[in-house]
């Protein structure tokens, strides 16, 4: 008989639920797409894939997420989509 005891089953389910948890952030980081100009979305913000704001792009705006010098990365404004590094909306706001 297989002697699992209340500890180490709450282990295996903490560790079960942090590997779902991490593994599905990084598939939905995978399957993310552009955000489109014609989204509802993008349009209300008028978001635009190229700034035409020499000091405020969406690489320098505090609402952009993932690593410095990707071409395009998540934004808490889009959920699910990416923005150009280079882009704008009327959300930016000053990386502090």
């Amino acid at each position: 008989m297989n002697n699992i005891n209340r500890r180490n089953f709450f282990k295996i389910s903490a560790g079960a639920v942090i590997g779902m948890t991490v593994g599905g952030v990084s598939l939905r980081a995978f399957a993310a797409e552009p955000v489109k100009l014609d989204d509802p979305l993008a349009a209300a913000m008028k978001y635009t894939h190229k700034s035409e704001k020499a000091d405020q792009k969406c690489a320098n705006c505090n609402l952009i997420q993932g690593e410095d010098g990707q071409e395009w990365r998540p934004c808490a404004i889009f959920p699910g989509k990416l923005v150009a590094a280079e882009g704008w909306c009327s959300a930016w706001v000053k990386k502090v």
